[in-house]
């Protein structure tokens, strides 16, 4: 290249940052380029993706690119985070703070409770209203209440309507005498929560614990009680209204009461009315002690839903478990008795007005009865209830106008419109630069936890397991999909699919959510004919993450979307419909909301904030 080359070409990025403002080494003003060079349409928009590009500047893009390459980013993760916009968790310090008298814990976040209560003899300590109405929180209790005589903790309003709730209590009132946990309202409202009782109240005397209102109303994530009250003498636990009305929440009980005397716990309205729980109880009370288990109303007017017992109450010795109105889903769920109560001695089981799709497999054959057991055969006046429960159970978990029939979308239609406000919490892509140097494999996943200190069964651990599992899936017949954490993947899929006269789109802004709304002019793309389109959905994960895939045999609409009372243009909304979905799960939400099956309907929605759609140009 001559010098006068040379000169053109650096005079070409200098115009530019003084025109713009911006750098030209900068990870956006990269994107800006290679769209221009992918991208044969002059008429689409590329500040959506813009929006989304890394905050870097261009000395810290390079810093941490050599840090990447280096494997050398997770002794620099906070300030990686900060600087990229990412979703990370504080690493919080043990806590030396001491406190030998009761304590009131209000609007407390982010803390670590570290040996708090330890040898405590009586006294309570009250955390109201802690962590409530936040996104991120991540409280830790560490030997909390350790060997304590006759102390009282209290939880109430506890993490209420957070945004990805990470909680761990771990070796929590282990070894105490006496005294009683007690949590109400506890995670309640929150999104994608994750909590975590490992050793909880193990090798304890005489000690009660009560959940009420636990985790309700709650969307996605997981509990996990991991030996729980092992060893324990004379433990009540009561669950009470635990996981109710909750969106796809798994719960898992191991090690729970297992070895355990005189241990009496009780779930009741446990799961109740929520959309495919899963629930795993595995050595539950196993080799306990004149244990008493009761299950009552549990998982009742629920869709679908899973639960497996496996070696629930083996070995034990004069157990009484009771399950009364256990499992009446209005749409048949699956149950797993493995092992259950095998081995025991004087134990009884009694089954009352049990659901319906249950294998029992190595079952104790003594000592077990059933009753009014419902088979698969489904009355008249069943059907009729599991029809109303079903109505109930869309209003809660499928919002009105979340999917809809493709004839409503013609100017002048009234229809409500759902919440499309993005719920996850907001977060950039990584460069290509860094992207390229960082492990996304799950062969990798230790790697992968190191580098974002995602600690053993930490809500980042499960963000990226899951999200992992998503991406590492086999796509559906006819899907090619791709997950991407860059721009530039992105628009390489996109063009990969449907070629460089391409555009993407998105709905303009939330407003009209949770209200009715009236449909303005409507224009079809391609001309409204049947097309192909790369539809894009966010991850969770600790940088913009989209699972990007094909979607065939679709409509693809924009339509104004206007105040019902004034006319007055609210918004522009993108709405694509699925005309094939022969493929997907009877119990999927749209087959709820509209009354219908697999295969027999089509099903249009709106695209939400920060989704998108691509298709060819127009």
């Amino acid at each position: 290249m001559t010098l006068l080359h040379l000169i053109i070409f650096f005079s070409s990025f200098i115009v530019g940052f003084s025109s713009s403002g911006e750098n030209p080494f900068t990870p956006k003003s990269y994107l800006i380029r290679y769209w221009n060079k992918e991208i044969r349409n002059s008429k689409s928009d590329p500040s959506f993706l813009l929006s989304k590009a890394s905050p870097l500047s261009t000395v810290d893009s390079a810093s941490f690119s050599k840090l990447a390459a280096q494997n050398s980013l997770s002794t620099h993760l906070p300030a990686f985070c900060s600087s990229a916009n990412l979703l990370c968790f504080p690493d919080l310090a043990p806590s030396l703070e001491k406190h030998d008298k009761d304590s009131d814990f209000a609007g407390y976040a982010d803390r670590n409770f570290t040996n708090y209560g330890t040898d405590r003899l009586g006294g309570a300590d009250s955390f109201k209203t802690y962590s409530s109405d936040r996104n991120l929180p991540v409280d830790s209790f560490r030997r909390y209440s350790r060997d304590s005589s006759g102390h009282k903790d209290k939880f109430n309003n506890y993490a209420s309507n957070g945004n990805v709730v990470d909680q761990g209590f771990n070796g929590y009132a282990t070894g105490s005498t006496g005294g009683s946990g007690e949590f109400a309202k506890y995670a309640d409202s929150v999104n994608v929560p994750n909590l975590d009782f490992t050793s909880y109240s193990d090798d304890s005397n005489g000690r009660s614990h009560s959940f009420t209102s636990y985790s309700e109303n709650a969307n996605a994530g997981s509990q996990k009680f991991a030996s729980y009250g092992k060893n324990a003498n004379g433990a009540p636990n009561d669950f009470k209204g635990y996981g109710t009305s909750v969106n796809v929440v798994g719960s898992g009980f191991s090690g729970y009461g297992q070895s355990g005397n005189a241990v009496n716990d009780t779930f009741t309205n446990y799961g109740n009315e929520g959309n495919n729980p899963q629930n795993n109880f595995k050595s539950y009370g196993d080799g306990g002690n004149a244990a008493i288990e009761t299950f009552k109303n549990y998982r009742d007017k629920s869709n679908v839903g899973d639960d497996s017992f496996q070696s629930y109450a083996k070995n034990s010795n004069s157990a009484k478990v009771n399950f009364v109105n256990y499992g009446k889903s209005f749409n048949e769920g699956t149950d797993k008795f493995t092992g259950y109560s095998q081995g025991g001695k004087s134990h009884t089981v009694g089954f009352k007005i049990y659901g319906v799709n249950n294998t029992f497999k190595d079952y104790s054959k003594k000592g077990v009865t059933f009753a009014t057991y419902n088979n698969a055969s489904v009355k008249t006046e069943q059907k009729s209830e599991a029809m109303a429960l079903s109505g109930s159970l869309v209003k809660k978990f499928v919002e009105p106008g979340k999917f809809f029939r493709e004839s409503l979308l013609k100017k002048g239609t009234v229809m409500p419109m759902p919440n499309i406000k993005d719920k996850m919490p907001k977060r950039s892509f990584l460069p290509r630069s860094i992207l390229s140097k960082l492990p996304f494999s799950s062969s990798k996943i230790s790697e992968m936890k190191q580098i974002f200190h995602a600690d053993d069964n930490s809500t980042m651990e499960a963000m990226i397991v899951d999200s992992l599992s998503d991406c590492e899936r086999a796509p559906s017949p006819g899907e090619t999909k791709r997950c991407v954490g860059s721009a530039e993947d992105m628009i390489d899929f996109a063009v990969s699919v449907l070629g460089r006269n391409v555009a993407v789109r998105t709905t303009e802004n939330v407003r009209g959510s949770n209200q009715n709304v009236m449909v303005g002019s409507v224009n079809g793309i391609n001309g409204g004919k049947v097309t192909q389109s790369v539809s894009c959905h966010q991850s969770l994960f600790p940088y913009l993450l989209y699972y990007c895939h094909s979607v065939p045999k679709v409509r693809v609409y924009e339509a104004d979307i206007l105040d019902p009372n004034s006319k007055a243009k609210i918004n522009h909304g993108v709405a694509i419909c699925h005309l094939d979905t022969s493929t997907w799960s009877p119990s999927h939400g749209a087959f709820l909301a509209l009354g219908s099956g697999p295969g027999r309907i089509e099903v249009c929605h709106w695209i939400f904030e920060n989704d998108l759609t691509w298709t060819i140009a127009d």
